[in-house]
């Protein structure tokens, strides 16, 4: 990632702000279905993440794909809270300083709470890209694009954070995004591509802020 000061902020949502309290429709699918996780979270990216709605069309075709029955697909579920890591909101702020903050997740949208993530996120995140509303999963290069023409903002100008590799990192640096992954300690998948793409890598939200905010402020004062 070149250290400029970018203009936008993209954060993911759940491991990155917080995480949900209990299971939603997508963890519920993923227990029903006789696929590996993986696998079934793979078919849930691409086939009920980008559906602004559930109708039965939907339905049935996830349920096929996941070798679950219709009968077993759970509806009207409402949305899990979040609970908020310790330190996200001050992270926001530090973040707000720096560029426009919104968020880019992948949700249903039976999951989503975009209202509920506005009011508790407020005043820092300007606005919310759930993967239900812009038509796009990451790690699909799409959906971060879509977050650009959106904002009116160059791709190279945008950071995103989270905490999933293959979605945050991968599929951000895919599309031209400079990207910071949140390790929370894990060891880092392919170092290689740390190095080719200059992605920052943080314990949480409060340690990849404050790496944002000093890399701004080295370009500010060189």
């Amino acid at each position: 990632m070149t250290r400029r000061r970018p203009r936008l902020i993209s954060v993911d949502v759940g491991g990155t702000l917080g995480t949900a309290e209990g299971p939603g429709l997508t963890m519920r699918l993923a227990a029903a279905s006789p696929l590996p996780a993986k696998q079934a979270r793979e078919i849930m990216r691409d086939r009920l993440h980008t559906q602004p709605s559930l109708g039965d069309a939907v339905v049935a075709d996830v349920c096929e794909a996941l070798q679950v029955a219709p009968a077993d697909f759970p509806r009207d579920l409402p949305p899990a809270p979040l609970t908020l890591f310790p330190g996200t909101m001050d992270a926001l702020r530090v973040l707000s300083e720096v560029a426009t903050v919104v968020t880019l997740s992948n949700v249903t949208c039976a999951d989503a709470d975009t209202d509920g993530l506005r009011r508790r996120t407020a005043p820092w995140v300007s606005d919310f890209f759930p993967s239900c509303r812009i038509g796009y999963a990451k790690p699909d290069r799409r959906a971060f694009l879509a977050v650009a023409e959106h904002c009116a903002v160059d791709p190279a100008h945008i950071v995103h954070i989270g905490d999933d590799w293959a979605c945050d990192v991968v599929g951000a640096v895919n599309a031209g995004l400079g990207a910071v992954w949140i390790s929370r300690g894990r060891p880092t998948p392919e170092p290689d591509l740390i190095v080719d793409h200059g992605v920052l890598v943080a314990d949480d939200l409060s340690a990849a802020a404050q790496h944002v905010q000093a890399f701004s402020r080295t370009e500010e004062n060189p």
